[in-house]
């Protein structure tokens, strides 16, 4: 199956505008204060403008449930981004507010994919991000080859510092669960304004994958 798009870390009007057009299958909206994508409550406004046809995904580290909830429906969220220590009581409740649910976990050598085992009927997809102490953003990249150890049948999102010069490593992924690519910092001019002309290379790129 050929991977959806997610185009993560959107902050400016006119920017969001021009990566809404190129159609990627998600957009990402981080709100979360100490990121330097975090998008203001004034930008957050520009939300309702993405073409239904693109799923708004609001990013959260650790936030108050209640708040989460209420941003949802005051953005008309498609989907959540949960990149804390969120628990799986804590999933169970997003879930069952009618959004899509997408549990982040930053992988390293040490990893113990078995953590997972429990979310596994309360999440939709998880996302698998470099392990670093700012929640992601940080342009690195992990080791795809521990995602070996993964042993779960939930579909997956792959994030962490994926350039243009990755798109032969993702087509060599034969892995059925890969779900979606997530793309952030590599594809900026600076944190939250997107470089449209790589972005086009990329969808391009990534495009030209033959269905499976």
């Amino acid at each position: 199956m050929k991977p959806k798009i997610k185009v993560c870390g959107m902050k400016y009007a006119a920017n969001i505008a021009a990566v809404a057009d190129l159609q990627p299958n998600y957009l990402g909206f981080i709100f979360y204060e100490k990121s330097p994508r975090y998008i203001s409550e004034v930008s957050a406004e520009l939300i309702k403008y993405v073409p239904q046809e693109i799923k708004t995904v609001g990013v959260f580290v650790d936030e108050d449930l209640e708040t989460v909830k209420a941003l949802v429906t005051k953005h008309n969220l498609k989907a959540v981004q949960l990149h804390g220590k969120e628990d799986v009581s804590y999933c169970k409740e997003m879930k069952q507010i009618g959004v899509e649910v997408i549990k982040a976990f930053g992988i390293h050598p040490d990893f113990d994919f078995s953590a997972l085992e429990d979310y596994g009927s309360e999440v939709d997809y998880f996302l698998f991000d470099t392990q670093t102490p700012a929640h992601g953003g940080s342009g690195k990249v992990f080791d795809w080859t521990l995602l070996n150890n993964y042993q779960l049948s939930k579909p997956y999102f792959l994030s962490g510092g994926i350039d243009l010069g990755h798109v032969e490593q993702i087509k060599a992924i034969k892995d059925e669960r890969l779900y979606a690519i997530d793309i952030n910092s590599k594809f900026e001019q600076e944190p939250g304004l997107k470089d449209i002309a790589r972005l086009k290379e990329f969808f391009k790129e990534l495009n030209s994958l033959p269905l499976v």
